[in-house]
């Protein structure tokens, strides 16, 4: 072979390797997501999604999961962080930050207004969980009883409002265990019941009703107005030995983005999303429990991508959202 004919053969081939090169490198796109502290559940989620969405793309959406001190800290990045940032809160902390109100009363920022929703994710979920053999099966039944709520936690914050609402408040014993041994403590009759707030089914109440026979305490339609949170059911079945329906209240969350996304990435990440949950679903239980239904607790917009594919699926989205 002559060497200019070697040369442009050489040539050829390393233009095409780059062609190659640029051309997956153009398809891969990398997506930050902020979620939670490294020891909570909703850090194992994000680490669920980022590998769901890895392999719903072929590798072509990589997700960098980046852990948090808390909502009201990724909202507050929002406004500052470029390209793909995704981020977990519960929808009224964007509506709080949109008007500069509450936590964000002196750190207003026209770019919360960028925000834009793209799918949720499981809510946390009250939970008052008490033994069957405790002669308890409504709120009133707790005065007297020993009672764990735990401490610093939303669940144990949200277990003193809910006594103080349904005038309990001094009538129950509240236990000083940690929320982590409430199960043996419960098995061993210390407590009468522990009241827990994370994403049905909770790992710690599905132990609870494996181990001990248990009940979790349903909420009639007027304390859940008086809680002001949203009202969830947790379907018959779901633990064992409870063969009926649970009412109770609960915290949206939602995975959110801003406009910096574009609405091809936002489409693509939406759309692996919900392919993959049921999958996401068959190793973890929680995401069992996410339906579309809870679009309808979204605050602001949702981001135009995504409401792409919820159209294109048939999708009911509130109206305000679009």
């Amino acid at each position: 072979m002559a060497a200019s004919t070697l040369l442009k053969t050489l040539t050829g081939v390393i233009l095409a390797g780059s062609l190659f090169a640029t051309t997956h490198a153009n398809a891969e796109t990398r997506v930050t997501y902020k979620s939670a502290k490294s020891t909570s559940s909703y850090y194992q989620m994000a680490v669920q999604i980022a590998e769901a969405m890895k392999a719903g793309s072929n590798g072509d959406i990589i997700l960098t999961v980046e852990e948090s001190q808390g909502s009201v800290q990724n909202v507050m990045e929002a406004a500052v962080r470029p390209g793909n940032y995704v981020f977990t809160t519960p929808p009224a902390l964007v509506r709080l930050a949109a008007a500069g109100k509450a936590m964000f009363k002196d750190k207003q920022n026209p770019k919360f207004s960028d925000i834009r929703a793209l799918f949720p994710i499981p809510s946390l979920t009250m939970h008052f969980v008490v033994r069957d053999d405790s002669g308890i099966t409504k709120f009133s039944d707790l005065e007297g009883k020993n009672i764990l709520i735990g401490k610093g936690s939303f669940g144990a914050r949200e277990g003193a409002k809910y006594l103080k609402l349904f005038g309990l408040e001094g009538k129950v014993n509240l236990a000083n265990v940690e929320l982590s041994n409430a199960v043996p403590a419960l098995k061993n009759k210390q407590i009468d019941g522990f009241v827990t707030a994370g994403s049905y089914p909770a790992p710690n109440v599905i132990e609870a009703a494996a181990g001990t026979g248990v009940k979790v305490l349903s909420l009639s339609e007027d304390q859940i107005k008086q809680t002001k949170r949203t009202r969830l059911v947790i379907p018959a079945g779901t633990y064992a030995g409870i063969e009926t329906d649970t009412v109770t209240t609960s915290l949206p969350v939602v995975a959110y983005t801003t406009t910096n996304m574009s609405d091809e990435t936002a489409y693509e990440l939406t759309k692996t999303y919900w392919e993959q949950k049921e999958k996401m679903g068959a190793d973890h239980a929680w995401w069992k429990g996410v339906n579309t239904d809870m679009l309808s607790n979204i605050s602001g917009k949702i981001h135009p991508g995504a409401l792409k594919y919820y159209a294109e699926k048939g999708v009911t989205v509130p109206e305000t959202a679009k």
